[in-house]
């Protein structure tokens, strides 16, 4: 297949796991803790078994890995060449606090690199689709596809977008690097989201993540004309090392300011 023939079956997917999502977001729900102790409901295993059955129907050679499902050993996983890298319910913290700021993400990497990927927000029914060759693109409560591109010059005050849930010391100096901003506090991709369809400038990430909290929404902003980079000025990259989580990273829309000469140091 085409990455192109995944965008139709896919972003209906990731609708009915948002469904699926919604039905227990409309009841008193009960959360339990990880070991991490980051919080799992019955609406993240609702959305996940949708969404493995039917990858595992539309490709059954593709492996996938899941946040809620077990991590494969890292000697297996470096052997493969292409794989899904899904979150079924990426913002539980959201989904909790019931504020709708959570998302479904389901990302093809192919060699490293997030090849397509899918971010689709339940509450508002929107769905942010990257694909390579293709572009990305917004499709709002159903209606034609509409075009994506993050914006050209950043505005003044800058728009920075930064998690609703962590914040540090490290952000707090990136920002006074800024200068005069206005950040949006925002959960899960939507943040880069933000930055993909132009109503954001730049999202920093300096704190813990997962790759498979990026990879879907990192495919959307790449698309889109703009750039997920860590640190040390290299795009962020999948399946590298034996265990998941991201370094420190930075989203840019508009390339008109030295983003990460503002950046601190990260891991």
């Amino acid at each position: 297949m085409k990455y192109t023939d995944f965008i139709e079956p896919i972003a209906t997917l990731a609708h009915e796991a948002g469904e699926a999502i919604l039905a227990v977001y409309a009841t008193d729900f009960v959360v339990q803790s990880k070991p991490d102790a980051s919080p799992l409901t019955r609406a993240d295993l609702a959305s996940q078994q949708r969404i493995i059955a039917k990858l595992k129907d539309l490709t059954p050679d593709i492996p996938i890995i899941s946040e809620e499902s077990s991590l494969p050993p890292f000697d297996e996983r470096r052997l493969w060449q292409c794989y899904w890298l899904i979150d079924p319910l990426d913002g539980t913290r959201e989904f909790v606090n019931r504020n709708g700021e959570f998302t479904v993400n389901i990302a093809l990497i192919e060699a490293g690199r997030p090849v397509f990927g899918v971010v689709h927000v339940p509450v508002q029914q929107k769905t942010y689709i990257g694909c390579e060759g293709h572009g990305a693109e917004l499709r709002d409560r159903g209606g034609q596809p509409l075009k994506i591109r993050v914006a050209d010059v950043s505005c003044m005050p800058v728009r920075v977008v930064g998690s609703r849930s962590h914040r540090g010391a490290s952000l707090n100096a990136f920002l006074a690097g800024v200068g005069a901003h206005n950040l949006v506090p925002m959960g899960s991709s939507l943040k880069f989201c933000a930055v993909a369809e132009g109503t954001a400038d730049v999202y920093p990430r300096l704190g813990p993540t997962s790759e498979w909290d990026t990879a879907a929404a990192q495919a959307v902003v790449e698309q889109a004309g703009g750039a997920v980079l860590q640190l040390d000025g290299n795009p962020l990259s999948y399946n590298q090392k034996s265990d998941i989580l991201n370094p420190w990273f930075v989203v840019l829309g508009p390339m008109d300011r030295d983003w990460l000469a503002l950046l601190p140091n990260g891991e």
